[in-house]
C-alpha cells in the first residue's frame, strides 16, 4: 500500500507536462495561420509580379476555387520592342520618311537611316535619336554597315525629273536596297509605291515604270515578308525649305469624301482621279505596323486598304 501511494503522484505531472506541450503546439498553430491570413491579401501581388512577363499578365483573383487560387488572364500589356529589332527607314529625311521614323520611335522601336552625308538635314529634336548612316542606294556596297543587324526596312526613296531620272531613283535605287537587304537576311520590307493615275501613268513613264520594277524585284526577294503599299496623295503639313505647306487644307475634306465613293473609282479612263487621298500619319502608321508586326499579311495594299489598317488599334 505505501509503495503504490509514493509512486501515485509521477504519472500526474506527465500528464500536465504533455497538456503545456500540447497548448504550445495549438498556440504557434494559430500565429501561423493568423500570419498566413494576414498575407493573403499580398498573394495576388506576387503571383502578378512573377507571371507578368514576356507582355502577357496574369491576375490572380480574390475568389478560391476547391482551396486554390484561381489565375485569370488579362488582357495583353503592350511592350516595348526589345533592343535587337532594328528598323531601317531608307528617305528618313522627307516628308513621308520622317513621319515614319517619328512613328517607328514613338512606338520605341530603335531607329536608324541613311543619308549621303551621314546625318539628318531635319532641325528636329526627334532626328537626334534617329541612327544616321552614310550612304547612296545607287552604290549597293555603302549600305552594308547601315544593314548591320537591321530586322526590318521601309523605303521611302522617290522622286521626279526626266524619265530616266525618274527611272533611276525610283526603280534602281530601291532594286539594289532590296537585293542588299535579302543579302544580310532582313526579314521583312516594306515599300511606300504609288497608285495608278492612268493618263499620270504616261506622263511620267519613268516614275511609274521605275516603282512597278521595284515591287516586281520586292515580291521576289521577300515573298512572305514584302509589303507594297500604294497611297495616291499623301497630305499634310509639308516643310518645303522654310516654308510649310498645309496640304492637307485641300487633302483632308478629299478624303473625307472619296473614301466612301469607292464605286467612282471603278470608272475607266477617269475612275483613277477619284482615288483618295490619305494622310501622311495613315501611311507612317500603317508603314511602321507593316514592317514590325509578323502576322501582317504580304503583299500590295492599296489606298483603302491603308485607310482601313490606319483606323484599326495596334497590338
Amino acid at each position: 500500500m505505501n509503495s503504490d501511494s509514493s509512486h501515485s503522484p509521477k504519472p500526474r505531472k506527465k500528464k500536465k507536462s504533455r497538456d503545456k506541450k500540447s497548448k504550445k503546439k495549438s498556440q504557434k498553430m494559430k500565429t501561423i495561420m493568423s500570419r498566413l491570413l494576414r498575407s493573403h491579401s499580398s498573394l495576388p501581388r506576387l503571383y502578378t509580379v512573377a507571371l507578368s512577363r514576356n507582355g502577357r499578365l496574369l491576375s490572380t483573383g480574390s475568389d478560391k476555387v476547391d482551396g486554390s487560387f484561381q489565375a485569370e488572364e488579362a488582357e495583353t500589356i503592350k511592350v516595348t520592342p526589345p533592343p535587337t529589332e532594328k528598323l531601317l527607314v531608307l528617305g528618313g529625311n522627307g516628308f513621308v520618311g520622317s513621319h515614319i521614323c517619328r512613328e517607328a520611335l514613338k512606338r520605341g522601336w530603335t531607329v536608324s537611316s541613311v543619308s549621303r552625308s551621314g546625318r539628318s538635314s531635319l532641325h528636329e529634336s526627334w532626328a537626334n535619336s534617329v541612327f544616321w548612316h552614310q550612304g547612296n542606294l545607287l552604290s549597293p556596297d555603302s549600305l552594308k554597315n547601315a544593314l548591320n543587324g537591321v530586322t526590318s526596312v521601309i523605303s521611302c526613296v522617290g522622286g521626279f525629273g526626266s524619265n530616266s531620272y525618274m527611272y533611276k531613283i525610283n526603280g534602281t535605287a530601291n532594286i539594289n536596297a532590296i537585293r542588299a537587304a535579302a543579302e544580310q537576311g532582313v526579314k521583312r520590307f516594306v515599300y511606300i509605291s504609288a497608285a495608278d493615275f492612268s493618263l499620270a501613268n504616261y506622263l511620267l513613264q519613268g516614275y511609274y515604270e521605275g516603282k512597278r520594277a521595284a515591287e516586281t524585284e520586292l515580291m521576289i526577294r521577300f515573298p512572305y515578308g514584302g509589303v507594297i503599299l500604294k497611297p495616291g496623295f499623301i497630305h499634310g503639313t509639308r516643310q518645303v525649305g522654310s516654308m510649310k505647306l498645309p496640304l492637307g487644307v485641300i487633302g483632308a475634306p478629299l478624303e473625307m469624301v472619296l473614301q466612301h465613293a469607292k464605286q467612282l473609282n471603278q470608272i475607266p479612263l477617269v475612275g483613277p482621279l477619284f482615288t483618295p487621298p490619305v494622310n501622311v500619319s495613315s501611311v507612317a502608321k500603317v508603314a511602321v505596323r507593316a514592317a514590325t508586326d509578323p502576322v501582317f499579311p504580304p503583299g500590295i495594299v492599296d489606298v483603302y486598304g491603308i485607310l482601313r489598317y490606319s483606323q484599326q488599334k495596334s497590338a
